[in-house]
C-alpha cells in the first residue's frame, strides 16, 4: 500500500524522521521528505492552477480506481485536458514506432470503430501505431488518452505537437512525471504500467518480436486485462511479436466485434451512449461496395472492374469493411460477406 493511500502529503511533510523510517522509508527518502525542495513544489502546484491543468493524488475521487489495482499505482498524476475520462473504459492500441502501411491502418480504424462504441481509445503518443490510434478515435468524434514518458508540458515526440492539442481538447494527456520532466529512455517502459493499468483490454497491432509494446502487453496480462493481438505472416518480422502474444494467450482478433465479444460489459455500462445503427458506419461509396460482395468468394478484381476504382483504394476500403465485420479474407485473396 503506497503511504499516500493513507497520509495525505501535510502529514507526511510534519512526521517526524523515526516515524518516517517506522514505515518503511529509506533514510534517502525520508530526508527527501524532511527537506523538501519547497520551490520545486510551489512550481508544480502553480502549473496545476493553470486552465485544464490537474495534479491528482490516490485519495482525488478523479483518480482512476482501475489504475490503483495495479502493483505500483503512481502517487501523483499530472492530467491535462479532462481528468474524468480516465475513469471511463479504455481499449488501449499499441504497436511498433515504424509500422507498415497497413498497420497504421489498421490501428486507425480499429480506434475509430472503438470509439463509435463508446470506449476511450488510450495510448502512448509514439509516432507509428500509436499515434494512429490516437488519430482515428478523433477523427470518429471519440475520446483518447495520452500516457506520456516525460512532464505534462513537454511533447515528445516534437511531431506530434499538434496532435498532442488535439488529444488535450477532446481527451486528456497523463503522466506521472513532474512538469520539466524530460524525455529519458527509462521513463517510457515505466509509463507502460500505466498505459495497461488504466485500460479494459489493450491491442497490439504490429509488434516486432522484443518491442516494448510486449513489454506493455505482459503488463497486462499481469494485471489481469484482456490482450488481443492482430496476427500476421510468419514472414513479417512487425508480426512476429504479435504472434508470440498469441501462442502465449492473448486473443487473436481479426474484426473490431471480436473484442466487442470480450469487453461488451463495459460499454454497456456506460448510459450515456447509444451506439448507432451498423449501417450508419458506412458511407456511401462502402455500402456500395459492400453490396458488391457475395456470399460466396469474390476476388478483388472483381470488384475493380465492377467499380472502375484502383486496386489500392478497393483494399482499403475492404480492409475497413472487414474490421466492422461486414466481411471476411478467405483463400486466394477473396472476400465473402457476412452480413
Amino acid at each position: 500500500m503506497s503511504l499516500l493511500e493513507t497520509h495525505a502529503p501535510a502529514q507526511l511533510f510534519s512526521e517526524s524522521s523515526s516515524t518516517l523510517a517506522s514505515l518503511g522509508l529509506k533514510p534517502d527518502a525520508i530526508e527527501a521528505i524532511r527537506n523538501p525542495d519547497w520551490p520545486l513544489i510551489e512550481s508544480d502546484l502553480a502549473w496545476s492552477r493553470q486552465p485544464d491543468q490537474h495534479i491528482l493524488t490516490l485519495a482525488d475521487p478523479l483518480y482512476p480506481e482501475q489504475l490503483k489495482q495495479i502493483a505500483d499505482p503512481p502517487p501523483l498524476l499530472f492530467v491535462r485536458g479532462h481528468p474524468d475520462l480516465l475513469s471511463r473504459p479504455q481499449i488501449a492500441i499499441v504497436g511498433s514506432r515504424n509500422p507498415s502501411s497497413l498497420g497504421s491502418e489498421t490501428a486507425f480504424e480499429f480506434a475509430k470503430a472503438l470509439s463509435a462504441h463508446g470506449f476511450v481509445i488510450s495510448s502512448g503518443l509514439a509516432l507509428g501505431i500509436d499515434a494512429a490510434g490516437h488519430e482515428g478515435a478523433l477523427h470518429g468524434q471519440g475520446l483518447t488518452v495520452a500516457v506520456v514518458g516525460t512532464g505534462p508540458d513537454r511533447i515528445y515526440p516534437a511531431k506530434n505537437k499538434n496532435l498532442a492539442s488535439q488529444i488535450i481538447k477532446q481527451g486528456a494527456i497523463v503522466t506521472e512525471l513532474p512538469p520539466g520532466t524530460p524525455a529519458l529512455a527509462h521513463h517510457f517502459p515505466r509509463r507502460n504500467r500505466i498505459i495497461s493499468g488504466l485500460c479494459r483490454g489493450l491491442l497490439v497491432v504490429e509488434a516486432a518480436k522484443d518491442s516494448g509494446s510486449l513489454i506493455t502487453a505482459r503488463l497486462a496480462l499481469e494485471q489481469n486485462r484482456e490482450v488481443f493481438a492482430i496476427p500476421g505472416s510468419i514472414h513479417n518480422p512487425l508480426a512476429r511479436g504479435c504472434n508470440a502474444l498469441i501462442r502465449e494467450g492473448a486473443k487473436l482478433v481479426e474484426t473490431v466485434q471480436d473484442i466487442l465479444e470480450e469487453l461488451h460489459q463495459y460499454y454497456q455500462q456506460d448510459r450515456n451512449y447509444t451506439p448507432a445503427p451498423e449501417q450508419s458506419m458506412l458511407d456511401l461509396e462502402q455500402q456500395t461496395l459492400l453490396n458488391l460482395v457475395m456470399y460466396d468468394p469474390t476476388s478483388i478484381d472483381d470488384l475493380v472492374e465492377k467499380t472502375g476504382k484502383s486496386v489500392e483504394t478497393i483494399a482499403s476500403m475492404l480492409l475497413i469493411l472487414e474490421l466492422n465485420g461486414y466481411i471476411s479474407a478467405v483463400a486466394g485473396g477473396c472476400y465473402t460477406r457476412i452480413k
